[in-house]
């Protein structure tokens, strides 16, 4: 019962540790990821588009 007392009091010391993120840098990182993924998207759709267009003018 000892261990467990000892465990909660130490993992309530790390929780006040914890350094929580504020609402502008949780937006900031959201765009950031969002305009990766849209960037990154119209990317791989670029080069889908013109493998399947070289690969049809091959074909055909």
């Amino acid at each position: 019962m000892n261990k467990l007392k000892t465990y909660y009091k130490n993992a309530k010391e790390e929780l006040f540790k914890v350094i929580f993120p504020i609402k502008e840098q949780i937006r900031s990182a959201y765009l950031s990821v969002f305009i990766v993924v849209t960037v990154i998207s119209l990317f791989l759709a670029l080069i889908d588009a013109v493998m399947s267009l070289s690969l049809s003018s091959i074909m055909n």
